[in-house]
């Protein structure tokens, strides 16, 4: 049984001006799962008038901040009371295993709103020491408009949670576009801060695929755009928005290295690699996806590492026995599959993996495990974002090499380092271009912690403080005391 969603603009929920739909579909079996409203132009401009107009208006631009606070703390309580829905609806429309839902998109989505909810009532200004007699200087922080959120289809539901929290504990109002192919869960998440209690126009939703969100970029009355995707299309933003230079925050691709140390715990890097790098199918910005080994350690490693890969069981993310689930459509399992052939004709050893599931799992979007040995630096397969389940081993023979060859690469978003040496993690933490580097653990993110690239890999950073410089601007207001 599928069902039937619309966009919402101002405070209700509509069909598109236009009339126009899509499906969304079940990436395990293929099976449609819902008929959205795909928005068009006309839908933009609504949604762009209602958020302005909602800015203005005393019921949110008026509101005290332990009441916005309040709104955040109920969204955050509405989605743990809807925990089991939401996560089963992410793992139908996105693929990932039940586990991984509740674990990681739910309990992260609750935890956003709870801690910017937080900052509500600790976004303060400042009073400068400026050297102009008889003037007081002060700062004020506002927001920063209307802000335009586009969220990709790998974690749409703790994603839309990253952005929508600290952009409302701010007192922006927002125009959220979720990816096409993962639309269900955004639009249940819009419906619970409709229940939560925010005023008409401060929360609104766009549903469709790449034209709304170029329409939403383009837009002269949006203020900011923060989009997470690919480099690609980022670099598209980043020229759309110059007409009347929006701001602009941006968490884009990432190729990320795995240091293995010669002094690591083989058995634990071997698990933390594989973890690390299969999370979501492989489907992750910051996942592992080149893995530089001790070459004296390089065979143990790869034997270990496509060992426990070929082990997983692949299926259905509503299956408990479920460790990788499929592909978020076919359209990706053929571009992830090309990049297999291309490492394959370029001299990479094919371990294990290789081949889309057959048999049961043949209608699904299912693609084995895949581990490549003896890759080199110049092969595509080591330089270029897969966003699969490929795991390329690149052996090292001089620890001082291994700073430059991580750095060899336009991306900058995450790195990981196995080692139980402090000194040798510290210095190559310090060494790396990354905008987040973990020590012998899983790449997740933190409300708390700061998250975003250097390089290609994006703009700014989201999450912890840096999320409030994110969504406000800074206002300096000079007042002269002495004798006019």
């Amino acid at each position: 049984m599928t069902t039937r969603t619309q966009l919402h603009i101002n405070g209700e929920w509509t069909a598109a001006a236009d009339g126009a739909e899509f499906t969304t579909t079940d990436p395990s079996t293929g099976a449609a799962l819902g008929t959205c409203a795909e928005a068009g132009p006309a839908d933009v401009d609504r949604a762009v008038d209602a958020a302005r107009a909602a800015l203005a208006d005393p019921a949110w631009a008026s509101i005290a901040p332990s009441a916005r606070a309040r709104l955040l703390w109920r969204v955050a309580d509405l989605i743990e009371e809807h925990e089991a829905e939401l996560a089963e609806l992410e793992t139908r429309d996105q693929g990932q295993p039940l586990g991984v839902a509740h674990a990681v998109s739910v309990t992260g989505a609750a935890e956003h709103f709870r801690y910017f909810a937080g900052w509500c009532t600790k976004i303060e200004g400042s009073v400068s020491p400026v050297s102009f007699p008889d003037t007081l200087h002060y700062v004020r922080r506002e927001p920063v408009g209307v802000c335009a959120l586009i969220t990709p289809w790998n974690f749409p539901l703790m994603i839309a949670a990253w952005k929508l929290a600290p952009a409302l504990a701010c007192g922006n109002t927002v125009i959220i576009k979720p990816a096409e192919q993962t639309p269900l869960t955004t639009v249940r998440l819009v419906e619970l801060c409709e229940r939560a209690g925010f005023p008409p126009g401060v929360v609104n939703l766009l549903t469709g695929g790449p034209a709304a969100g170029k329409a939403l970029v383009a837009h002269p009355r949006v203020d900011k755009v923060s989009f997470t995707g690919s480099s690609a299309v980022g670099r598209e933003i980043v020229q759309a928005s110059a007409g009347n230079l929006k701001r602009v925050t941006l968490e884009l691709g990432g190729k990320a290295p795995s240091v293995i140390a010669r002094d690591a715990d083989i058995d634990l890097a071997v698990a933390g690699n594989l973890q690390g790098a299969l999370l979501n199918s492989g489907q992750v910005c910051a996942a592992y996806t080149r893995l530089y080994v001790d070459r004296r350690r390089a065979d143990e490693f790869t034997e270990k590492l496509a060992a426990a890969a070929a082990s997983l069981r692949l299926g259905p993310g509503l299956d408990p026995e479920t460790q990788i689930g499929p592909l978020v459509s076919q359209e990706h399992l053929d571009q992830v599959d090309s990049y297999v052939r291309t490492g394959e004709k370029q001299g990479a050893e094919l371990v294990t993996g290789g081949a889309r599931a057959d048999g049961p799992l043949s209608n699904g979007n299912f693609y084995r495990p895949t581990v490549f040995g003896s890759v080199t630096d110049d092969m595509t397969i080591a330089r270029e974002e897969i966003f699969g389940p490929v795991l390329p081993v690149l052996p090292y023979d001089d620890p001082e090499e291994l700073a430059a060859r991580a750095n060899d690469t336009e991306f900058g978003l995450a790195a990981s380092l196995w080692t139980r040496d402090l000194a040798t993690a510290h210095r190559l933490a310090a060494d790396i271009r990354a905008g987040a580097i973990f020590v012998n653990m899983l790449p997740i993110p933190d409300a708390a912690a700061p998250w975003g690239g250097y390089k290609s890999s994006g703009w700014g950073r989201e999450m912890g403080p840096y999320a409030i410089d994110a969504y406000t601007e800074v206002k300096g207001v000079w007042v002269h005391l002495g004798d006019s």
